[in-house]
């Protein structure tokens, strides 16, 4: 299927600095979201870190006999051995951490990985699936019955993470095969999308606007409509076997 893909990032209208950070492999075979947290500096040196070392693993590794899944959790593991690495080089980025959310292609066979609430999403036809499950205390409550969705996005909690890069104990990373038709599309993004749009309007501005980039802009400028309260990164990957997502 042909692949075409774009991607964008934007402070928002309420942070001075953008900790959002992502990498789109110029051949797309990968694509990266990461979402940095621990004050201005160490935000943004975390989400760098975490890009850069997963895309180093992976194009380091590519042709290895890792598995592919191996392959993605090594990366991921890479990344936060790194994080952890500079904080104790920077005492004053101890706290620093990030989300990360990535797809791959390999052997035709798509996988994603993940920590975090970053995200990634399907589209096909009409109906937006959630791929990834966020790593979250919210997250938690709703899969065991104690808060409802709507519940959820007001929850004063919400932003609480069970996981994220920069940590000790991280020892092990979501990583998943999934499965795609011709005409799906796929969404990786930070939250600072998913704060201020639901499931809904970002299934609309995916379905209606078919050129990738006018997309991502769309779906930026939606979020900051709504009160821009975070930063805001979105990749999208199309697929076709004719030109009808033509840019």
């Amino acid at each position: 299927m042909k692949r075409l893909f774009t991607g964008l990032t934007d402070p928002g209208l309420l942070r001075a600095v953008n900790q959002d950070d992502y990498f789109i492999d110029p051949k797309g075979r990968f694509f990266i979201v990461a979402d940095g947290m621990g004050g201005h500096a160490g935000g943004q040196e975390a989400s760098r870190i975490a890009t850069q070392a997963i895309q180093t693993y992976l194009n380091e590794h590519w042709d290895s006999d890792e598995s592919s899944q191996l392959l993605l959790e090594n990366a991921f593991l890479k990344a936060n051995v790194e994080i952890l690495q500079d904080q104790s080089k920077h005492p004053e980025r101890a706290d620093m951490g990030t989300t990360a959310v990535a797809v791959m292609f390999r052997d035709d066979q798509p996988w994603c990985a993940h920590i975090g609430d970053s995200r990634l999403y399907r589209l096909r036809g009409a109906k937006l699936h959630q791929i990834t499950e966020d790593h979250t205390w919210v997250a938690r409550a709703m899969k065991s019955g104690d808060l409802t969705p709507d519940q959820a996005r007001i929850h004063p909690w919400r932003h609480i993470l069970s996981k994220c890069l920069g940590r000790e104990d991280v020892r092990q990373v979501d990583v998943q095969p999934f499965d795609l038709q011709p005409n799906d599309r796929l969404l990786l993004c930070s939250d600072g999308l998913t704060e201020e749009l639901s499931d809904q309007l970002i299934a609309s501005h995916l379905k209606t606007i078919r050129a990738c980039d006018r997309a991502a802009l769309a779906l930026v400028n939606a979020a900051k409509e709504r009160g821009g309260r975070d930063n805001i990164t979105v990749v999208i990957v199309a697929f076709d076997d004719s030109n009808s997502y033509e840019e």
